[in-house]
């Protein structure tokens, strides 16, 4: 029988002015809760940082009626119960999950048990406490049920997220494999997805969705797959998009290379990859840290060692800071065994940053992850220690004697005319860290931002330049090198030309780019021409001074990489374009009609404009009468004869390479 890991992070205090400090982080307890009848119990999931600037959340059990509450949290003004579960039948019960802030600015939730069926639900509740519920779930056969994990609020407009039992397959616990579900601020429900289960699909995904750049969802199952090392699999990282197209990106595979178990969602990176947790496996089967690309790349960054000096059983996802480390926090491990945070660059480097030292004084054993506050702090729960053991909410602040800092700016370089001007790179730092910028040339001079305190902004300005040369320079910001090269004043014969790349790669599809020319003096003339038909400059092709070149790539239907190249100011400009290939979809896909003749047809999708298709029918009853050939998007008509037998017979047509077929009914 498989086993929800509940998220439980207990109750708190007010600890004014208790700290805890290591590796120059701050550790400070806010407050506990102190349970039923006044006030929620065990928080079950993290944050969330309101527009207001407050942080919002739940509790699993507590408040008048024993079954969770919502509640406000302002560092400033402390605490506020706004809602408490448990008035049956129609509302929720036990939130073991946070919430999400809609971009009406009301909040959005989960209750793992209530509603009609008892199955858990999905409800509404604005900053003030007015509460609605949105839809409840019915479970097994064909509903999910028992939502573990919060939302996310799509592009769309629309809520997604997932059920950890219920679907359309029993297991032998009879509960179902979990589900995935899309629901409207309004409360219209569809299910997206039915999980199936080990050996060949996910199971029971406790955690929440996220949505990618690529607009499709991604999110993990706590079983399922199709390794053999976890009995009923080790979890499973899958992408599924807003209309139910499901695919498994990895299936984990447990120790001693790969983690077990994930337990939480995943976090979108700045570099475009996922980073999430297992909470077994590795090296060491204390958990793991990993990176996975949306096309399933898959990287363990880093294996926890656990106590003393190494947390242990991760059960919170990620958070990236505005350094663009990851930080999150460790169930078990640390100096005292009690639960530790970290942080992790996207690249693997690893920092203890503190180990929670228990009760009486200290927090232990944190369940759920971390959010960052406006002012770059971060924020979290302890599932136990505080003043009375039920668990603390902490703030965790970076002093500017951090040695762990992190800084990047915003560029490297910049090249400007021989009259000189103004400009500014911004600086990014970790919280609290304190940072200078020195300019390292005379030309080069710095208006404003020669120091400061977590992220800022450098103003510089540049002296005209009277000589020929091309004068380069440097400013050091917060301990990067910041380059700065300045154009010589033009003479008659000084026309030296440079683009702003060499190359570019585009895929199969081609697209439109453009090229800067930089010229070292005015008044130079240059051209632009295209050496291979498939690049086609749109414009720019001459030009006096600096300038652009605009160039569009067209598809590529070969099956392998092509390579062309433009000669723009006498330089050479290299397009590598990968491998194309014609490939079709059809809509629909089949077609079932009744007894009688019938007039169809059906759209021919290629995925380049220039492919060529043709269409065939298989059988005699289907007549192709139009469209039997084209190039880029067309639409096949086609004739069924009617069916003079009294059973039902099935037929097909290739289109595109694709079949299609049609299913007609016999006379009755």
């Amino acid at each position: 029988m498989k086993i929800l890991r509940v998220l439980l992070v207990t109750g708190l205090v007010i600890v004014a002015g208790r700290t805890f400090q290591a590796n120059a982080q701050t550790e400070t307890n806010l407050y506990s809760f102190v349970g039923s009848p006044i006030d929620g119990a065990d928080p079950q999931a993290g944050l969330v940082l309101g527009s207001d600037s407050n942080f919002y959340g739940t509790t699993s059990s507590g408040g008048t009626n024993g079954a969770g509450t919502v509640f406000e949290f302002s560092p400033s003004a402390g605490y506020t119960n706004l809602y408490a579960f448990g008035s049956y039948p129609n509302d929720g019960a036990e939130p073991v999950a946070g919430l999400v802030q809609g971009g009406d600015s009301n909040f959005y939730g989960t209750t793992y048990f209530g509603g009609t069926s008892d199955k858990g639900t999905v409800f509404q509740i604005n900053p003030s406490g007015t509460y609605t519920t949105l839809y409840s779930f019915a479970g097994l056969p064909n509903d999910g049920a028992d939502p573990a994990a919060g939302l996310v609020q799509g592009n769309d407009g629309n809520f997604y997220g997932t059920t950890y039992f219920g679907g359309t397959t029993s297991e032998f616990n009879g509960n179902g494999n979990g589900t995935v579900f899309q629901i409207s601020p309004g409360g219209t429900y569809t299910t997206l997805y039915f999980f199936a289960g080990y050996p060949g699909d996910g199971a029971d995904p406790q955690a929440g969705l996220v949505q990618g750049s690529d607009s499709n969802f991604y999110g993990t199952t706590q079983f399922g797959g199709t390794s053999t090392n976890c009995g009923a699999g080790c979890g499973t990282v899958f992408q599924i998009n807003p209309s139910g197209t499901y695919t498994t990106l990895y299936s984990f595979a447990g120790p001693p290379n790969d983690g077990s178990y994930p337990l939480a969602g995943l976090v979108p990176g700045s570099d475009g990859n996922l980073y999430g947790t297992t909470g077994a496996g590795g090296t060491n089967g204390n958990g793991t840290v990993f990176r996975i690309s949306p096309g399933g790349s898959y990287t363990n960054l880093y294996s926890f060692a656990g106590a003393p000096r190494d947390g242990a059983g991760p059960a919170a996802g990620l958070v990236q800071g505005s350094d663009s480390n990851f930080y999150g926090t460790t169930l078990y491990g640390g100096n005292n065994g009690d639960g530790t945070v970290f942080r992790i660059s996207p690249s693997g480097g690893y920092t203890n940053l503190y180990s929670f030292a228990g009760s009486p004084t200290d927090g232990q054993n944190p369940y759920a992850g971390l959010v960052q506050g406006s002012d770059s702090n971060f924020f979290g729960t302890t599932r136990y220690g505080g003043n009375n053991g039920d668990g603390a909410v902490f703030e965790l602040a970076f002093s500017s004697s951090d040695t762990n800092c992190a800084f990047s700016i915003g560029s490297t370089n910049a090249t400007v005319d021989a009259s000189g001007g103004s400009s500014n790179v911004s600086v990014t730092a970790s919280n609290g860290c304190s940072w200078t910028a020195t300019n390292n040339d005379s030309f080069i001079t710095i208006t404003a931002g020669t120091n400061g305190v977590g992220s800022g902004t450098v103003s510089y300005s540049v002296a005209p330049n009277t000589t020929t040369n091309v004068l380069t320079g440097t400013m050091t910001i917060a301990g990067q090198t910041f380059t700065v090269t300045e154009l010589g004043t033009p003479t008659v014969g000084n026309c030296t030309f440079a683009l702003n790349a060499t190359s570019a790669k585009l895929g199969a599809k081609g697209g439109s780019k453009n090229v800067g020319v930089t010229i070292l003096a005015t008044g130079c003339e240059w051209t632009a021409v295209s050496n291979d038909p498939f690049i086609i400059i749109t414009s720019g092709s001459s030009g006096s001074g600096k300038g652009k070149v605009d160039y569009t790539v067209l598809g590529n239907t070969n099956t392998t990489a092509r390579t062309g190249t433009m000669t723009i100011a006498g330089q050479t400009f290299t397009v590598n374009q990968a491998a194309g290939g014609c490939k079709f979809s059809l809509s629909p896909k089949k077609a079932k009609f009744k007894a009688a003749g019938v007039s169809a047809t059906v759209t021919v999708k290629p995925n380049l404009s220039d492919c060529a298709w043709t269409a065939v029918s298989n059988d005699s009853f289907i007549n192709i009468t139009d469209g039997g050939s084209g190039v880029g998007v067309g639409t096949v008509g086609y004739f069924v004869n009617p069916n003079t037998n009294s059973v039902t017979r099935t037929g097909s047509m290739t289109i595109g390479g694709e079949t299609f077929t049609v299913t007609q009914s016999g006379q009755k």
